[in-house]
């Protein structure tokens, strides 16, 4: 770069400064030092010659790329009548946006660090101009994980990008609205704003956006009279439902197919269908029409909806197209769709065929889908929430819930996921075919680490099958609890309490004070706890509700834990011993 003094008069604000040409920016800490002493840091600036030069004056304009602030400030100071002198300028080189950005960006970073949503415009703008993520990590001192994860705000409405920068919403929020189809976000939004609703956040946000809503009828693509299917309608008959998710993604997904066929018979050079959740990110892709070499993409969410993105290509793809570098696209279609049926359900029978005798090869097949999901597996996670954020703060304290999440961090490390991922299942970024790849090469005992948690991870919380489990495997609930103020502060009962009593500090005590109210019962059974007020400390004590089977304390009934274990007690026996997993090796196919 070249330094030099350039006059106040031949300067104006580049339009890819990071902080924009529009507004003005705040002047307070600054302005004083400008008034007293004038600029003394240089700005950065690039040439840019007069669109009609006048004899006399430099040929050339300066457009500012970095310092916005001082130019600004430089200005306010000479319009009070403070001499100003030429402003010290670094000159680039013309005609590199690209470049540009980036000196505004570091030069602003160094000084006051934007916000998140000011980075996305800026790393947006230099995506467009060329840059990789990976070149914009680089050049930022950043991981490509940090800037792609920046890149996502593009996936988000205007308006919520507008409440982020505002710090009106975290960035936890933010992160899962990013994974949200742009109509989830509109339905989030009326959460928002109405006065008596509650928007999710953080992980009840996460919850909210996966946790097996009800799929309604607005988003099928199939004709709804043709359904044979149940279909359920709402009181006011406005809004309508499927009452079965499987009827309706077999519908679902035939209707997909039947677009996508009509894309590639229309000419469209390749449809891609894109995993289940898998968001389409727009800031990777470039428009394209369909003569020039464009695709279309289709994503489908969670909840059934599907949306058509015509006319895109990557931007590698993009370049390639400029440089007359891409192959040359058939015309139309080799085969019709009623071939393309033809071949693939006779592959498919072949290859089912030989999966099944090969159960190794498809205990993995079962595990990608269990994490990553298909058009044909629905897994939703089990997130553990409860309305009382006393109950779930306890469970996630608790010592169960710790060596869990030691199992799962090993094998999300033994997966190589990112150790930040809240979950095995959807952790997956590269797809189903990718992660079979990879489970193929771990020996069995390792897959069936993985599918242990995945398995725990997707356990219903609130099923029969948890009470099976526990008997099955003979759990022990007081090697993983112990009692605690949020177990005590929930029960209201008295008759309860007094025969809680019973079981910790003995019949005659809770005789005694069989009268006194449930503040004083507590305190009796807190004592016992702690071994405090001269009482013998208990330990090991597990309320009848939460034992494998689990019993109730009186005939009033209510508990759904004792109406789970009495639906499997006559099928599962109580097992004497922890049962340890099956360690004969699983057959491998050839």
């Amino acid at each position: 770069m070249e330094l030099k003094h350039i006059d106040i008069a031949n300067l104006s604000v580049s339009p890819v400064n990071m902080r924009g040409t529009k507004k003005v920016p705040d002047l307070t800490n600054i302005l004083p030092s400008v008034r007293a002493r004038g600029v003394l840091v240089p700005l950065i600036v690039r040439a840019k010659p007069r669109p009609e030069p006048v004899e006399g004056e430099s040929p050339d304009i300066y457009e500012i790329v970095a310092g916005k602030r001082r130019y600004h400030a430089a200005l306010a100071a000479a319009e009070e009548g403070i001499a100003i002198d030429e402003l010290p300028c670094a000159v680039m080189e013309a005609g590199d946006d690209a470049a540009a950005l980036e000196a505004s960006l570091i030069e602003n970073i160094a000084r006051l660090d934007p916000d998140e949503v000011t980075r996305w415009e800026t790393f947006t703008r230099l995506v467009r101009e060329g840059r990789s993520p990976e070149d914009i990590a680089l050049t930022f001192g950043l991981t490509e994980v940090q800037v792609k994860r920046t890149l996502a705000l593009g996936n988000l409405l205007p308006r919520i990008r507008g409440l982020y920068r505002n710090a009106q919403i975290d960035a936890v929020t933010v992160r899962h609205l990013t994974l949200a189809s742009k109509q989830r976000q509109r339905d989030w939004l009326a959460l928002y704003d109405g006065a008596e609703t509650y928007a999710p956040v953080g992980s009840q946000l996460k919850a909210w956006l996966f946790g097996g809503a009800s799929i309604s009828t607005k988003v099928a693509l199939f004709d709804l009279a043709a359904f044979e299917g149940a279909i359920v309608t709402d009181l006011f008959g406005e809004d309508s439902y499927f009452a079965d998710a499987d009827h309706f993604w077999t519908a679902q997904r035939a209707a997909v197919e039947v677009r996508a066929q009509a894309y590639r018979e229309a000419g469209w050079s390749e449809v891609v269908i894109l995993e289940p959740d898998q968001p389409f990110q727009s800031w990777e892709h470039q428009h394209r029409t369909k003569k020039q070499g464009g695709k279309v993409y289709i994503a489908i969410g969670s909840r059934g909806d599907v949306t058509f993105h015509e006319g895109f290509i990557s931007h590698r793809e993009a370049r390639k197209l400029d440089r007359c570098e891409a192959a040359e696209r058939p015309a139309r279609p080799e085969v019709t769709s009623a071939v393309n049926d033809y071949v693939d359900l006779h592959r498919h029978a072949a290859v089912r065929a030989k999966l099944a005798e090969a159960p190794g090869i498809a205990l993995r097949v079962a595990v990608a889908h269990m994490i990553v999901g298909s058009l044909l597996w629905s897994i939703r996670i089990e997130h553990q929430t409860s309305p009382n954020d006393a109950v779930v703060e306890s469970v996630e304290s608790s010592e169960a819930e710790a060596a869990f999440d030691a199992k799962r961090r090993a094998v999300l490390a033994l997966l190589g996921f990112d150790a930040e991922t809240p979950t095995v299942t959807h952790g997956a970024d590269g797809g189903l075919v990718a992660l079979f790849a990879k489970l193929i090469t771990f020996d069995d005992a390792a897959v069936l680490d993985i599918l242990a948690v995945v398995m725990g991870e997707t356990l219903h919380a609130r099923s029969t099958i948890v009470d099976a489990l526990g008997l099955h495997l003979g759990v022990d609930m007081s090697a993983v609890w112990q009692p605690d103020d949020a177990l005590l502060d929930l029960i209201r009962d008295r008759e309860v309490l007094v025969a809680c009593v019973a079981e910790v500090a003995g019949e005659s005590v809770a005789q005694a004070n069989a009268s006194e109210k449930g503040k004083a019962l507590k305190t009796i059974l807190r004592d016992c706890f702690d071994g405090t007020n001269g009482r013998t400390k208990v330990d090991g004590w597990v309320p009848r509700w939460m034992r494998f089977p689990a019993s109730a304390y009186t005939l009033r009934g209510g508990v759904g834990a004792v109406d789970r274990t009495a639906a499997v007690v006559s099928v599962i026996a109580p097992a004497d011993e922890p049962v340890e997993p099956e360690s004969e090796p699983l057959r491998q196919a050839a």
